[in-house]
C-alpha cells in the first residue's frame, strides 16, 4: 500500500510539507510506503475545458501540463492520497486548483480514484482554513474517494517556516489522521470491513 501526498505551498519543506510528513509517521508506523510529490512553485496550467482527456480516457490532460500529469500518474499508482495546501486568500494555492480542475476531469472520465481514501491537510497563518479544507475534500468526495476524519479539521496553524511543530492540537490532529488513515487502508485491503 502506498500514500501519496501532494504539497501545494511553493516552500517545499514549509509548514503544509511538515503537517504532511507528520501524517506520514503514523502511517509509516505501520508499515505502509509513502512518498511526497512536490506540486507547488511548479509550472502548471488550470483547465480549457477542451475535453480531449475525457474523449481518450487515458488519464492524461492535454494541455502542455507536464507537473500535473506527473501527478495525476502518482495519484492512479497510491491508495490513499493527501492533498496539502497552505491558506492564500482564503482557499487553495493556484498550483492545487489546476491540479483539483485538470485531474477533476480526468479522473472522473474513467473513475479511477473511486473508493481510494483521500485527506486534505491545511497550513494556516490566521484564517480561511475550513474553506481551504472543504475545497479539497469537494475534490475527494466528486471523485468517490473515501475521507476519513480526525480528532479535529486536519489545519496546522503557524506563520513561519516550522511555526506548525509548535501547534500541538495540530500535531495531534495530524498523527489521529494518519492513525485512521492507516486503519482504514488496512480494512480496505483485506477485504475485512466489519
Amino acid at each position: 500500500m502506498k500514500v501519496l501526498g501532494i504539497n501545494g505551498s511553493p516552500n517545499k519543506n514549509g509548514n503544509t510539507s511538515l503537517l504532511i510528513k507528520e501524517v506520514f509517521k503514523s502511517i509509516e508506523a505501520e508499515g505502509i510506503e509513502t512518498e511526497i510529490f512536490q506540486l507547488g512553485g511548479k509550472q502548471v496550467h488550470g483547465c480549457t475545458a477542451c475535453g480531449i482527456c475525457r474523449e481518450l480516457k487515458d488519464g492524461k490532460c492535454h494541455i502542455k501540463n507536464d507537473a500535473i500529469n506527473e501527478c495525476i500518474a502518482k495519484m492512479h499508482e497510491a491508495d490513499a492520497i493527501i492533498i496539502g495546501s497552505p491558506v492564500y486568500f482564503a482557499n487553495v494555492t493556484s498550483e492545487i486548483k489546476a491540479l483539483i480542475d485538470c485531474a477533476g476531469y480526468v479522473v472522473r472520465s474513467n473513475h479511477s480514484l473511486k473508493h481510494k481514501v483521500g485527506a486534505a491537510v491545511v497550513a494556516a497563518r490566521r484564517a480561511g482554513e475550513v474553506h481551504t479544507f472543504n475545497s479539497i475534500n469537494d475534490f475527494f468526495l466528486i471523485s468517490q474517494m473515501i475521507v476519513p476524519g480526525s480528532s479535529y479539521w486536519n489545519v496546522g496553524i503557524g506563520k513561519l517556516p516550522g511555526d506548525v511543530l509548535k501547534d500541538e492540537e495540530g500535531l495531534q490532529t495530524m498523527q489521529h489522521l494518519g492513525e485512521n488513515m492507516a486503519w482504514l487502508l488496512k480494512k480496505i485491503n483485506s477485504k475485512n470491513y466489519a
